[in-house]
């Protein structure tokens, strides 16, 4: 079990000390149950650290933040960047090391072990509890989680407001840390492409149906993006509105930029926004849910990726960001890999 008291005095020690620019961690949510991000710069601040499991947020999306702010600095402090992290969270780091966009030593990893259990889904658990509204979230005995509201308390199998992403989960425990909370304790998971079974069992056109629906209701709001730790290219091709601009760039090459779709939210340019974007995930997607959490009108975006996951484990046995020391999916060849034709 995590002691959050042991994590309180590391990461003072950590600021008091000087050894990173600043931690980030989560703290009690200022409008209801879950967690916010939290910037610890003054040791006066560790005091507003919470864990639990409301905290949702995969807090590696800040170090691509935090790089693009050192590039706009003329003389930018050179100490890493203290970063909280789970099971998931570590493996995006791990994705964004293989890749070289961060080094080793741009980040300190304090690793959380979500143990046997993981974080709540803020729509399963509003939709459990109705009317209530939630103030406290805590472990109970035999895989249940105790809810505390303004009437009393009330207890509910963890498998039914748990987010799906940590059921299915194999490894709930950060895979690179400097210093690590908790217990690596493994989840039994049968089947950790269980949510694809519908989908998949679906004929072809059905398939297509399922996501003429789904995608026919995106409002191209780019909140998947935003919140992916792996969308960090100062240019995507799918939105025209993000353009590379630096001192140099020419009113002609502004002009002459390449336009791959447009704006506007019609259904066939959903489907180019979002599969020219899983495609540019697969092999990198870490599945810790961020894009499909944060979709206002709740596109399941996770079965796309998913998909892409089981796809490279089955085809390549490729596993996301388990290794910093190996080479992305991508830069991975092995003469027994099918496709025959490319040799």
């Amino acid at each position: 079990m995590v002691n959050i008291d042991n994590l309180k005095e590391e990461v003072k020690k950590l600021i008091v000390d000087g050894k990173v620019k600043y931690i980030i961690g989560y703290e009690k949510g200022r409008n209801g149950l879950m967690s916010n991000p939290i910037f610890i710069r003054k040791p006066e601040d560790v005091e507003k650290l919470v864990w639990d499991h409301s905290c949702v947020y995969n807090l590696a999306k800040f170090l691509v933040d935090e790089k693009r702010r050192k590039a706009r600095e003329k003389q930018p402090d050179t100490k890493p960047v203290g970063v909280i992290v789970k099971g998931c969270d570590s493996r995006a780091i791990v994705v964004l090391l293989q890749e070289k966009f961060i080094t080793r030593n741009d980040v300190y990893i304090i690793g959380l072990s979500c143990e046997k259990t993981g974080v709540v889904d803020e729509r399963k658990l509003t939709k459990k509890l109705k009317q209530k509204i939630p103030e406290k979230i805590e472990a109970g005995e035999k895989d249940t989680f105790i809810i505390t509201a303004a009437d009393g308390k009330i207890e509910i199998p963890a498998e039914e407001i748990l987010a799906t992403r940590c059921l299915e989960c194999k490894a709930n425990f950060p895979v690179i840390y400097d210093v690590l909370f908790g217990e690596k304790t493994n989840r039994n998971v049968e089947n950790p492409y269980k949510t694809l079974e519908n989908i998949e069992s679906l004929p072809q056109e059905g398939k297509w149906k399922f996501w003429e629906e789904q995608l026919s209701r995106c409002i191209r709001c780019y909140a998947c993006r935003s919140a992916c730790p792996m969308c960090y290219c100062d240019e995507c091709v799918v939105d025209t509105i993000n353009f590379a601009v630096t001192a140099d760039t020419t009113a002609e090459e502004k002009a002459a930029k390449i336009k791959w779709l447009e704006k506007s939210p019609l259904s066939s340019e959903n489907f180019v926004y979002h599969l020219v974007r899983a495609i540019h995930l697969a092999g990198r997607c870490v599945d810790c849910g961020e894009c499909e959490r944060v979709c206002p009108v709740h596109i399941p975006l996770r079965l796309l990726n998913k998909k892409l996951e089981k796809e490279a484990k089955e085809l390549f046995g490729y596993e996301v960001g388990m290794d910093p020391s190996l080479p992305s999916l991508i830069s991975c060849f092995k003469d027994e890999d099918p496709q025959d034709f490319i040799r």
